[in-house]
């Protein structure tokens, strides 16, 4: 059995849909962040990072003690060698996938949340982030749609590399894109929509990422915004 530490961020969710789509056991365990459960002591001993979403795998290969882990391309790298699913064994289909994860990571990941926090969260509007950071997820969609121009799913089969993205382009309104101006990223798109797994996982999803500023207490705000290093603190 894996526990998933959880919130229905992007970043929580492509942890929930690799669970469903591996049909792996899991435990869910959700994390208020906004009530910032995400720091205690226990949470943070299994996620130093304070962030979601974490794994212990209590059954991991070869026995031994429990595998916890954080981060969440990680924990996707790891339960697909665990299982041997949506990661092809081939040096050249794994290495296909592997780059577009670490895309989505390190590019599709951080600008697409910072354009979601400018326009949505940010307290005063602030036009040279808000252009900064639409102009350079528009740049990343485009990377991505044409990647798509020749083929169903990112990496040639279906992948990890899909199951990463794809939460990151649910919120496209929050990011100022139009899907219609990647006609290949919104077939692909579509397509991941109408998934069995990916139905399951949204089905009580609620739409946090509706392009309008959510009503956040101060304490809200100051517990999901304002930490500092002494937030990480254990005890």
């Amino acid at each position: 059995m894996i526990d998933l530490y959880f919130a229905a961020t992007p970043n929580g969710l492509k942890a929930r849909l690799f669970m469903e789509e591996a049909q792996l056991p899991y435990r869910l365990i959700t994390v208020s962040l906004s009530k910032g459960e995400q720091f205690k002591p226990e949470f943070l001993a299994i996620s130093p990072n304070n962030k979601i979403p974490a794994i212990v795998d209590h059954e991991p290969a070869g026995g031994g003690e429990p595998i916890m882990m954080f981060e969440s391309g990680a924990i996707m790298l790891y339960l697909a060698e665990k299982t041997g699913r949506l990661i092809p064994a081939d040096a050249r289909g794994r290495a296909e996938v592997l780059q577009w994860l670490f895309w989505q990571m390190a590019g599709l990941g951080p600008m697409a949340g910072q354009i979601g926090h400018f326009n949505i969260y940010a307290p005063e509007k602030v036009p040279y982030a808000i252009d900064r950071y639409t102009r350079e997820t528009s740049r990343l969609y485009g990377v991505l749609n044409q990647q798509l121009a020749d083929r169903v799913f990112i990496a040639g089969d279906f992948s990890i590399a899909d199951i990463a993205c794809y939460p990151w382009i649910v919120p496209h309104e929050a990011h100022g894109q139009e899907l219609q101006a990647f006609p290949h990223l919104k077939r692909w798109f579509e397509t991941m929509a109408a998934r069995p797994a990916t139905l399951r996982v949204y089905q009580d999803v609620e739409n946090v990422y509706a392009p309008k500023q959510p009503a956040l207490s101060e304490e809200e705000r100051r517990v999901l915004f304002g930490q500092s290093a002494s937030s990480n603190s254990r005890v």
